[in-house]
């Protein structure tokens, strides 16, 4: 996020640099030459310039996302400063009350003349409250510019990825809601719906309508919107969308008038979250019920891909959901067909250093792949699962870990990416292969074999991988395979 500060306290000028420069990109616009020239060569990003005129903001690019704070030390030609950045097109503008100049008659007499500025006092630099109130305006002002792009459409079609999750389902619920549309105006679908039992207990018990879509029937709709997926996902079917907004690392490749691409969040639901609470839509039950189920369960409870923001939305969601409905939701993972495959893992399965690895053979659904992964996680001594499946005329491979050894991601890009699609995060990643692809490099291995393969790529990888490589290299991922 870019940020403009102008100051001419050289107190104030590194104490906002070392608060905002971890997650600010921070340029200071200073009067005083000798200042700026002194406080570049400490490498501080610095300009000089007139902050009473409307050319120098121009001149610093200043745009309609650009957060600016402006100084106030009680000195005249505040006003003048505001009024050149208004006319230069700046909207998210703070003004930061230092010393004496910092009081509530200060704020409500600037609250008057210029209604979308807001006054902080210093020691809001020490709390965390600007931090959170710049994020939250600039989640506001990407809604806000969205909505209005939406606003003209007939049809909307908010796009899931195939045999969509929770997580899925609940953003698309979430971003309807954010576009105030029905869900005659703004159709939720997938190329391939939902079977998972899990899932499918979710669209019943909440009445989520998942509508079939195919190639034709994308060119029916005004607007595309895609929710915790990305374009790449869909092998060139769609190079071009209006609006992607996903928790998955940013891909290649195409083309978004609007995105808004969060890696470090647990769940697209939580992004979501921000942008309704950002322009005050009301949530429903049904809607904040999805959600909180959505990000329980990318999250696998707060024990994998977390982030604080995660917890908050989770705070947030909780009064307004209906906790029996999660309860009853949660209470479709174990069906006898799943035992099955359970029980198949447990019997051909290898446990050697904390790695579990099973090949499960011939399967009709490859959702019994990930299944079988996230159970055996749970078992004592285990930090890492591998699960192979073959599904019609390709091989899927399922890995799970703990979170804090090396990425997963990292894992199946080395081993499948030359040969298949592989991507992932860091506790939880997916290969899927061509069958013969497979065969071709490795050989046609007997369904005994296939376990001790899997466990030789996971000691090849545990043994040699260094972890801050794996985690860069894990936060660039090539290919974003979903649903892990």
């Amino acid at each position: 996020m870019r940020c403009l500060a102008v100051c001419q306290d050289e107190l104030v000028i590194r104490m906002l640099d070392e608060i905002l420069v971890p997650g600010f990109e921070v340029e200071f616009i200073i009067e005083n030459r000798p200042l700026a020239r002194r406080l570049q060569e400490a490498g501080v990003t610095a300009t000089s310039g007139d902050p009473r005129r409307m050319d120098t903001f121009v001149k610093a690019d200043i745009g309609p996302t650009t957060c600016v704070i402006i100084e106030d030390n009680g000195k005249r030609g505040l006003k003048k400063i505001l009024e050149a950045v208004r006319d230069a097109g700046g909207t998210l503008t703070y003004v930061l009350g230092i010393g004496p100049a910092a009081n509530s008659t200060r704020a409500d007499e600037f609250h008057t003349e210029f209604p979308d500025v807001a006054y902080l006092s210093m020691s809001a630099l020490f709390g965390g409250p600007l931090l959170t109130e710049f994020s939250r305006s600039l989640t506001r002002a990407r809604v806000q510019q969205y909505q209005r792009y939406f606003s003209d459409a007939d049809r909307v079609l908010i796009l899931l990825h195939n045999e969509p999750d929770p997580d899925a389902m609940a953003s698309g619920l979430a971003l309807r809601n954010v576009l105030r549309r029905t869900k005659t105006t703004a159709i939720i679908g997938a190329i391939q719906g939902v079977t998972r039992p899990e899932n499918v207990r979710m669209v019943n018990l909440l009445d989520i309508h998942v509508e079939a879509i195919t190639q034709e029937s994308l060119k029916e709709y005004d607007r595309i919107a895609m929710v915790d997926v990305q374009p790449h996902y869909f092998g060139g079917l769609i190079d071009r969308v209006d609006l992607v907004i996903d928790h998955h690392p940013e891909q290649p490749g195409y083309t978004a008038v609007f995105k808004d691409i969060r890696p470090d969040y647990g769940s697209t639901s939580t992004i979501l979250t921000e942008h309704l609470r950002a322009v005050d839509v009301n949530i429903s039950e049904r809607t904040a019920t999805a959600m909180l189920y959505a990000i329980k369960s990318d999250t696998l409870f707060f024990n994998r891909s977390t982030n604080r923001v995660d917890l908050e939305a989770f705070s947030y969601l909780y009064p307004l959901s209906d906790a029996a409905l999660i309860l009853k939701m949660e209470g479709a993972e174990i069906t006898g067909e799943r035992l099955d495959y359970v029980l198949a893992a447990h019997r051909g399965g290898i446990l050697s250093d904390q790695v579990f690895c099973a090949f499960l053979g011939t399967m009709p659904r490859e959702d019994f792949i990930p299944y079988v992964a996230d159970f055996f996680l749970q078992l004592e001594d285990v930090k890492w699962t591998v699960i192979a499946g073959i599904v019609g005329e390709t091989l899927v491979v399922s890995v799970r870990n703990l979170g804090y050894t090396k990425n997963a991601g990292e894992f199946v890009r080395r081993f499948f990416a030359d040969i298949g699609s592989a991507g992932g995060h860091r506790a939880m990643a997916k290969a899927v292969v061509p069958l013969q692809a497979f065969k071709d490099k490795h050989g046609d291995l007997a369904p005994d074999a296939m376990s001790a393969k899997l466990q030789q790529f996971a000691h090849e990888f545990l043994a040699h991988e260094t972890p801050g490589k794996s985690e860069l290299r894990g936060q660039k991922s090539e290919l974003e395979v979903k649903k892990s």
